[in-house]
C-alpha cells in the first residue's frame, strides 16, 4: 500500500487535524513504516497456532450483589468542602 498526500489529507480530515507540508512528510514516512510492518506480519506462517481469545486463563469471579447500609446525606456532606443542604457544590466547568 502506498501512502500519498491524498491519503494523508483524508486521514487528517477524518481525524479533524490540520497538517502542514513539513508534518505531512514525517507522517508519510511513519505511516509507510507501520504499513510495511503489518504487511511483514502477514507473511508469518500461523497454520498451527491456535487463536488467542483471552490473554490469561483467569475468569471473572461473579458474586451476588449485597445491599449494605448506606450513610446518611448529612454524613456524606459533612466533609465536603462546599455544599448546601442537599448537594455537593462544585466549580462550573462548562462555559456557554
Amino acid at each position: 500500500m502506498e501512502v500519498n498526500d491524498a491519503l494523508i489529507q483524508q486521514l487528517a480530515t477524518l481525524a479533524r487535524l490540520e497538517i502542514n507540508a513539513g508534518e505531512s512528510a514525517d507522517i508519510r514516512q511513519d505511516l509507510q513504516r507501520m504499513i510495511t510492518f503489518v504487511e511483514k506480519l502477514g507473511e508469518l506462517d500461523t497454520t498451527d497456532v491456535k487463536p488467542l481469545l483471552h490473554m490469561t486463563t483467569d475468569t471473572n469471579v461473579m458474586r451476588e450483589d449485597e445491599v449494605l447500609p448506606l450513610i446518611s446525606r448529612e454524613d456524606g456532606l459533612r466533609n465536603a468542602p462546599s455544599h448546601n443542604e442537599e448537594y455537593f457544590k462544585v466549580p462550573k466547568v462548562i462555559k456557554k
